[in-house]
C-alpha cells in the first residue's frame, strides 16, 4: 500500500516524469482508455473503499479531529458515484491536445498558431476529500500529464486503497502506472521536498482550508495554483428580490461535500426594508443557518444575529454561516468584496442594469454572478465541461479549473 511505500519523494517524482514521457507517445482515445478503466475500477471497489474510509474515521474520532474535517473525510456510496460520473463525463469530453488556436500575433509572411500541450507533472495536496484524487487523476491523464497524490494524514487509508485502485486499472488498460503515483503524509519535511522538485514537477495544486494553501505556496518553488473554497460575498441591492436573495443564497451552499462558492457573508443597503430582513433571517434560521451580523445589525435583530468578529470578514466559515454588514452603497460594497473577499466566486442580486454593470466592471474577482446562484459543481448537467475546483489567482489559470488548465500553449510558426 502506498502509505507503507519505502520510495522517497524523489523516487516518486522521478517515477511520473518517467511515466509522462510515456504518456506523450499515446493517443487520446487511449488515454480516454484509461479513464475509462480508472472509472470501472473505482465502480467495482466500493466496498474496498468504504471499508478503508471507516478506518480513517474512527482513528480521526478518536484523535478528536473536526467535525468539518470529518464531513470533508466520509465517503459515501453517493459521493463515490459522483465521483464515477465524472470520470465518464471525463472520458467523453473533447481531447485538449488537439486544440489548435489561431495566434493572436503573426509573424509575416509565416503562419503562426498556438497548439496545447500536456504541463508534466502535478501535485495534488490536499486535506479530506479523499475521492478527489481520482478526480485530478482522470483530469491529468486526459490531459496528458502524471499526478502525483498527497492526502493528509487522516485519510491515509482511504487514499493508499484509491491510488492501488487506480494503479491496477491503468495497468489492465496497458498504460503506464507511474502516471498515478501517492505519496505518505508524514510531516513537512516530505511536503517540501516534494513541492521544491522543480526538476521533474511542474504545478502543484493544493486544495483545503487556507492554512495548508498558505503553508504549500510559502515552502514551493515549484508554480502553485491555488484552490479556494468559501468567503464569497453577496451584494443584496434595496432594488433586488427578496425571494431571488434567499435562493441564491441557500443554494450556494448545496455543493455537497466542499462548499466551494457558498455564500458566507451577506453586504445590504440601510435602506433595505426590515421586514424583508427579518424574513429572510427566519427563512435561513428554518434551513439551519447560524447567522452572524456587525454591530448596527446585531443591535437592531438580537433575536435573530450574533455579533460577527474582525477576523469574519476576511476568513471562510466553511460551515453554515452567514454574516451580515451594512454598507453605505454599491460602491462601498464593491471596496469591501475587493478588500475582504477570497476573490474568487461573488455575487449580486439587484434589478438595476447600472448597478449589474458597475459590479462586473468593478469587483476585482474570478467570477461573478448577477441574479445568479454561484454554486458550484464539477460535473455541470448543461455542456461537456467538468471542473476540478475554482483559483482565485491572478493569471494565467484563474477561474474555474478546467481540462486546459492542465494544459499550456506553444506557438507554431509555419513557412
Amino acid at each position: 500500500m502506498i502509505a507503507n511505500s519505502p520510495k522517497s519523494p524523489l523516487a516518486t517524482v522521478k517515477q511520473a516524469y518517467e511515466a509522462f514521457l510515456r504518456l506523450g507517445e499515446l493517443h487520446g482515445n487511449e488515454r480516454d482508455r484509461g479513464v475509462i478503466a480508472m472509472a470501472d475500477g473505482l465502480k467495482a471497489s466500493f466496498d474496498r473503499v468504504l471499508e478503508a474510509n471507516t478506518l480513517d474515521l474512527e482513528v480521526s474520532r478518536e484523535m478528536a479531529v473536526s467535525e468539518q474535517m470529518i464531513r470533508w473525510l466520509k465517503l459515501t456510496p453517493e459521493r463515490l458515484e459522483t465521483t464515477v460520473e465524472v470520470l465518464q463525463q471525463l472520458a467523453k469530453a473533447s481531447d485538449p491536445l488537439q486544440q489548435v488556436i489561431n495566434a493572436v500575433d503573426q509573424l509575416n509572411p509565416s503562419q503562426t498558431y498556438c497548439q496545447r500541450m500536456p504541463l508534466g507533472v502535478i501535485a495534488l495536496i490536499y486535506e479530506g476529500f479523499p475521492e478527489l484524487g481520482t478526480i485530478a487523476a482522470a483530469f491529468c491523464l486526459k490531459s496528458g500529464n502524471s499526478l502525483i497524490v498527497r492526502g493528509s494524514s487522516s485519510s491515509s487509508h482511504s487514499d493508499a486503497v484509491i491510488i492501488e485502485i487506480l494503479q491496477e486499472a491503468l495497468e489492465r488498460a496497458g498504460l503506464p502506472t507511474g502516471c498515478v503515483n501517492g505519496l505518505p503524509c508524514d510531516g513537512n519535511p516530505s511536503l517540501e521536498e516534494l513541492v521544491t522538485q522543480e526538476q521533474y514537477v511542474n504545478l502543484i495544486v493544493p486544495y483545503g482550508r487556507p492554512g495548508l494553501i498558505g503553508q504549500v505556496s510559502q515552502l514551493a518553488t515549484v508554480p502553485v495554483l491555488r484552490a479556494a473554497m468559501g468567503n464569497c460575498y453577496l451584494y443584496w441591492s434595496p432594488s433586488g428580490d427578496l425571494e431571488l436573495a434567499r435562493q441564491v443564497i441557500i443554494d450556494s451552499h448545496a455543493s455537497v461535500p466542499d462548499p466551494v462558492n457558498a455564500i458566507e457573508k451577506v453586504l445590504i443597503s440601510p435602506h433595505q426594508n426590515s421586514s424583508s430582513l427579518i424574513r429572510l433571517f427566519n427563512s435561513l434560521q428554518e434551513k439551519g443557518f447560524k447567522l452572524r451580523g456587525d454591530a448596527v445589525l446585531t443591535n437592531d435583530f438580537p433575536d435573530h444575529l450574533t455579533l460577527a468578529n474582525d477576523n469574519d470578514w476576511h476568513r471562510p466559515y466553511l460551515e453554515k454561516i452567514v454574516a451580515f454588514k451594512l454598507v453605505d452603497n454599491l460602491g462601498d460594497a464593491i471596496a469591501w468584496i475587493n478588500k475582504y473577499s477570497s476573490g474568487h466566486a461573488d455575487c449580486i442580486v439587484t434589478e438595476s442594469y447600472r448597478e449589474s454593470r458597475q459590479f462586473a466592471m468593478e469587483t476585482d474577482s474570478a467570477l461573478l454572478y448577477i441574479n445568479s446562484s454561484p454554486r458550484f459543481s464539477r460535473n455541470p448537467k448543461q455542456g461537456e465541461s467538468v471542473f476540478l475546483g475554482v483559483s482565485n489567482q491572478k493569471g494565467q489559470r484563474r477561474g474555474l479549473i478546467n481540462l486546459e488548465t492542465f494544459t499550456t500553449l506553444k506557438q507554431v510558426v509555419q513557412g
